[in-house]
């Protein structure tokens, strides 16, 4: 990636938040999920946008280029966003992909500046059912004591196992790995601040009814936390007026590393039709 093109935006906190600029066209903000940053995740789905929108990656606060504040709770992360969108100073488009798709639907609520969101797979924590939340548990029980231990490979294998198909693990190469190891101490920390928080969320029915940008919810028919997911996803058509959900057949939750073809195909199809109908 160029290394000469990076964008600069400063949170509601005075934190900056960066990310690099690769391609031509209009604007579209690309948020990643917690165990990445505006990098890691995207690297393999940016070739394929970059001929058609200007792709910005900004990284939440720890990660990447951004700056960092010992406060991360979600709703530092959401002003994050809310900053970096609201500092192009144009109309954007906006993708995020779980917990980053929530986020990109929180800046859709807060902003003017969002012409259209997609979302892949987001996040509504408050709907995971209890046998979900018994699994999440343990896992995190296991990758916090990883860790703590300092075996950050072993945390980044034991939380893929956990939100990965089989066959999507497998498929995941040990240079991703190795970096996004690096996160997990940031997201034990973060783990903890979000349990502790009582604040809103950008999933939240009050939150969601206030996007009126059309709005693309992506689901994936072979994800592996499939009834959270499609709580989630029904959540979200539920309460943004316009939005709509597409299945994807044959991929699961880490189709923007392992299908990036097959998530690209429709993030422009989706864009462009805004775009054309604008």
């Amino acid at each position: 990636m160029s290394a000469d093109r990076i964008h600069r935006a400063v949170s509601a906190d005075g934190t900056e938040i960066a990310g690099r600029m690769e391609g031509q066209g209009p604007p579209l903000v690309l948020v990643h999920g917690p165990v990445h940053d505006g990098d890691i995740a995207w690297a393999t789905l940016l070739p394929l946008l970059t001929d058609r929108f200007t792709c910005y990656l900004p990284s939440l606060r720890g990660r990447g280029l951004s700056g960092d504040n010992p406060d991360h709770s979600p709703r530092r992360f959401q002003e994050d966003i809310n900053g970096f969108v609201d500092s192009i100073g144009e109309p954007v488009c906006l993708m995020g992909w779980s917990d980053g798709g929530s986020l990109a639907l929180g800046a859709a609520a807060h902003s003017d500046a969002v012409a259209a969101v997609a979302a892949y797979e987001p996040s509504v924590w408050a709907l995971m059912r209890e046998d979900d939340l018994a699994r999440f548990g343990a896992t995190v029980e296991q990758w916090s004591e990883a860790t703590t231990d300092g075996r950050l490979l072993d945390a980044a294998h034991i939380f893929h196992h956990y939100v990965c198909a089989d066959d999507e693990f497998a498929a995941l190469d040990a240079d991703y790995l190795d970096r996004q190891a690096g996160i997990f101490p940031l997201l034990l920390q973060e783990i903890q601040q979000a349990a502790a928080y009582e604040g809103p969320q950008p999933t939240d029915p009050a939150v969601l009814e206030q996007v009126d940008a059309p709005a693309l919810v992506l689901l994936a028919q072979q994800t592996r936390l499939d009834t959270w997911f499609t709580d989630s996803a029904q959540h979200v058509a539920q309460h943004v007026a316009d939005a709509h959900v597409r299945e994807l057949p044959d991929v699961g939750h880490f189709a923007p590393i392992l299908a990036p073809a097959t998530i690209a195909k429709e993030l422009i199809s989706f864009f462009e039709s805004v775009q054309q109908s604008a």
